[in-house]
């Protein structure tokens, strides 16, 4: 028996619609399927210190306006004040 590994879908009414034709081999064959279905993604919970996508973004908007304007610190600067134990 020889093994083809190919995806596709199953419709509303349960039948097995293939995403593309199976090449290499002649029809009619009595075949053996195996159908493997992702199981339920559970949802992830939300880390509250995790900072939002739209707040990242503008941030990184500020700072490019401000590099482009020569508003910037000599990173010598940047470790002050940051206790790193």
């Amino acid at each position: 028996m020889k093994a083809i590994e190919i995806t596709g879908k199953i419709d509303t009414d349960g039948n097995l619609i293939l995403d593309e034709p199976i090449q290499g081999t002649t029809y009619p064959h009595q075949v053996r399927v195996i159908v493997l279905v992702p199981e339920q993604v559970e949802v992830e919970e939300i880390d509250p210190d995790d900072t939002p996508l739209e707040e990242i973004k503008a941030s990184l908007k500020r700072a490019l306006q401000q590099a482009k304007a020569g508003q910037n610190r000599p990173i010598s600067e940047m470790w002050e004040g940051i206790d790193a134990e």
